[in-house]
């Protein structure tokens, strides 16, 4: 499966005093690419709600490569680093659209919990399509 980047332009009101992007903006934009790629394998985190399970944030790291400014064009690649049944690792990649120049790198650590009681729960069981997909894309990244 092919999983292309998603692509954004900075808009104006996300940028700060020294005119570039304010940082917290990027974990935005991670969770925005992170939507995108679960659409791309067919598999939307409304589908995973409607199924019972929420993918929770444990935890962002953002590391700034160089500056992006207001109509900058960026390239968003999502992979899947690490993935267990109750917890996966995602990571980001930003780089310049027309240049390729990387911007900023991240990754995001994320577990899965059941809707209704908020308990940690194995997503294997839970949803097998979902962690397939996922499995699948993570074995890609280690190629």
């Amino acid at each position: 499966m092919q999983i292309k980047p998603y692509v954004r332009k900075a808009q104006y009101y996300e940028t700060d005093q020294m005119a570039i992007i304010h940082h917290g903006n990027y974990i935005r934009w991670f969770e925005e690419a992170r939507v995108d790629f679960m659409e791309q394998i067919g598999y939307g985190y409304d589908r995973t709600v409607e199924e019972g399970v929420d993918i929770a944030v444990l935890e962002v790291c953002c590391q700034y490569k160089s500056m992006v400014r207001f109509g900058d064009v960026v390239d968003i690649a999502v992979s899947i680093r690490q993935l267990t049944p109750v917890k996966m690792v995602v990571g980001y990649l930003i780089t310049d659209h027309e240049t390729g120049d990387v911007r900023t790198t991240g990754e995001s650590t994320h577990c899965f919990l059941s809707s209704g009681e908020h308990g940690i729960m194995r997503l294997n069981r839970a949803i097998p399509e979902l962690y397939a997909l996922l499995e699948g894309v993570a074995e890609q990244n280690r190629e």
